[in-house]
Order: C-alpha cells, then sequence, then structure tokens
C-alpha cells in the first residue's frame, strides 16, 4: 500500500509541476528533455547493483524499455496535438480512460479473479474519471477530422501502462527495478533530444535556466511515479486494484490540488465525478480482501 500511495503522491506531483511550467511560461518541450535525463539519474542513484552498458542491453526486458522510452515521447507529442485541437479536457479523459486497457489485460491474460461488486467499482471508477475530467458544460466535443489524436492518446497511455505490467511480471528482477526504470528514460531522453535539436532549428527558441529548474522539478516525481508504480504491482493487491486506486486516487488528488494551489472551479458533474470517485475506491479496495 506505502508504494501505491507514494505514485500516486508522485504522479500528482507532475501535474503541479506542469501547471506551474505553465504559469511560468516554460518551454515544455525543452523541459521534458531535461526531465528524463534527471529520471535517468535518480534511477541511477537507486541502482541496487553493479551495471554496464554491455549487460544493460542483453537483458530480456531491454527491447521493451525501449519501447515504452518511445512511447512516452509519442504520446506526449500526440497529447500536445490533442490539447492543441481538441482541448484539454478531451486529453484528460482519453489518457485517464485508458486505464480500462490494462485492466482487461490482466483481467484475460492472468485470469485475475473479479466479482460482480468489483467490475461495478471499475466502471463506477471509469464514469468518475469522465466527469471529473470534463471541464466544460456541453462536455467533450468531438469533430472527425481530430477524433484520431485523442484515440491515439488513449490507446498510447493503455499500451504504456499494460506493457509496464507485462514486463514487470515476466522479465524485470526485483533488484533491476530502478534499472529497468532508469533504461526507459534514457531512450525517452534521447528521442527528446532530437526532437528539442529539429523545434529549436525551426523555431530559435533558447533553452534557458528556467527549463533547467522545471525540468529537474518535473524529472524526480516522474521517475518515481514509474518506480513505485512498478513497485506496487509487486504488492499484495490485486493487479487491477491497483491501477484503477492508482488512476483514481491521482485524478482525485490533483484535483483538489487544483482548487486549493490554483483556485480552479468545479462544475456540478466534477463534484458528482469526486463522489463515484470515492464510492468506487471503497468498493474496489475493500473487494479485494
Amino acid at each position: 500500500m506505502i508504494f501505491l500511495l507514494l505514485s500516486i503522491l508522485s504522479s500528482s506531483a507532475i501535474y503541479v509541476v506542469f501547471k506551474l511550467l505553465d504559469k511560468f511560461r516554460v518551454n515544455s518541450l525543452y523541459a521534458i528533455v531535461v526531465n528524463y535525463f534527471t529520471a535517468c539519474v535518480a534511477g541511477y542513484l537507486g541502482f541496487e547493483r553493479d551495471f554496464s552498458i554491455n549487460d544493460t542491453l542483453a537483458q530480456n526486458w531491454i527491447f521493451g524499455a525501449i519501447l515504452l522510452g518511445v512511447l512516452f515521447i509519442v504520446v506526449f507529442n500526440l497529447m500536445a496535438i490533442t490539447t492543441q485541437k481538441s482541448g484539454l479536457s478531451v486529453v484528460s479523459v482519453a489518457s485517464k480512460m485508458s486505464v480500462a486497457l490494462p485492466i482487461l489485460f490482466v483481467i484475460f491474460y492472468y485470469n485475475e479473479p473479479t466479482g460482480l461488486l468489483k467490475i461495478f467499482g471499475i466502471v463506477l471508477a471509469l464514469i468518475a474519471v469522465y466527469l471529473s475530467s470534463v471541464k466544460k458544460k456541453k462536455g467533450i466535443q468531438l469533430e472527425k477530422n481530430t477524433l484520431i489524436y485523442p484515440l491515439l492518446v488513449f490507446l498510447g497511455s493503455g499500451v504504456i501502462e499494460t506493457l509496464i505490467k507485462f514486463l514487470e511480471q515476466n522479465y524485470v528482477a526485483k533488484e533491476d527495478v530502478a534499472l529497468f526504470s532508469a533504461s526507459i528514460f534514457v531512450c525517452a531522453a534521447t528521442i527528446g533530444c532530437v526532437a528539442a535539436v529539429i523545434q529549436f532549428n525551426k523555431t530559435k527558441i533558447k533553452f534557458t535556466y528556467k527549463e533547467i529548474i522545471g525540468g529537474i522539478a518535473l524529472g524526480i516525481p516522474n521517475y518515481y511515479s514509474v518506480y513505485f508504480f512498478i513497485l506496487a504491482l509487486r504488492g499484495d493487491m490485486p493487479s487491477t486494484t491497483v491501477f484503477i486506486l492508482n488512476n483514481v486516487a491521482i485524478v482525485l488528488l490533483s484535483t483538489f490540488i487544483g482548487i486549493l494551489l490554483f483556485k480552479e472551479k468545479l462544475l456540478r458533474k466534477n463534484w458528482i465525478g469526486i463522489a463515484l470517485a470515492i464510492v468506487s475506491i471503497i468498493l474496489v479496495a475493500f473487494t479485494t480482501r
């Protein structure tokens, strides 16, 4: 439970940092690149054994880590495009509702048992995520020519969590969790550098100290959100419970942080979503026992 709590706190801290990056007009791509390098350093400091590049490349999980690194960058850019074309609410709904994919994977691939009450809690949680994330009275509005972007965000986010579960369950040894997590960020940082160079050549936007500070502030919780999430999946709770509690609790905590720190206003549907989220957490948590 402690690792799940730490994962939730780390992920919620990412939300706070992103809000501050926007407030201080920090170039998000540059900060993201610094964030990945910071995450690499955080992972290195957490290594539980000696390692070498050749040893790392020989690990069974290395290609999965590389794929995750690529997905991190691709999904981030898809989220940016979706925000521009359809709005922040659409991105939030698409990314959070994607928890349905790893849940279905765990239920069918690992035959994890689920009762009717727990299934009801999962469905309730998905409804809660939607209602909590939509910040417009009319709900989310999609156009046919831009529908592909939130769909790709949904699929990409779901594949990331599903792949993390698959790799940690089948290939990653306990002492390699930090190395595995850091390897993901190494790949993401490499691709991010290429993207940053391309953006600089096009826009000539300079790299400043603000991107360094913002990237460091983002990288530390970003690394630990993945690290603690993997450890939470290895705990005593069923994976479906971990996925639901992690995602729903992040939505709840991020919402309350938004109200307290950034004076965000909520619609009636958002409050309904919060209430349903609390009920879903109780249902899913208690049906685990």
